[in-house]
């Protein structure tokens, strides 16, 4: 009997883990860098969360919805409607889509510097 409330705690915290291994808020404005598709290199690309859920804008506009790769939660999305994945960086300034398009978190100009005499 105790082995068996060993495994059944094993797995909820399995279980549990699986379910908030998302640690990144993805949300924000992306710039495409690298094989962008119909040639918008630099083009804006957004993604919103929403707990686990993703809304993505793509650079050429196109909108699709995505979550958590269940292979690796903790560092993909998964993109049905494309029937592809992504893996971003543990600081999420960094996104790769297995086609190759990559995005870089656009952070806006940096700030004015005033000097005063």
């Amino acid at each position: 009997m105790r082995r068996l409330s060993l495994v059944v705690g094993a797995v909820a915290a399995l279980a549990a883990s699986g379910a908030s291994a998302q640690s990144v808020n993805l949300t924000g404005t992306y710039r495409c860098i690298e094989m962008c598709r119909n040639g918008l290199m630099g083009s804006p690309a957004y993604i919103t969360q929403n707990g686990e859920n993703f809304n993505l804008t793509m650079e050429t506009g196109e909108s699709y919805r995505a979550w958590p790769d269940w292979n690796a939660p903790a560092s993909r999305i998964w993109i049905d409607d494309r029937d592809e994945s992504a893996v971003y960086s543990p600081d999420g300034i960094r996104i790769q889509f297995d086609d190759g398009r990559v995005w870089q978190r656009d952070f806006g100009p940096p700030p004015v510097v005033v000097y005063r005499r």
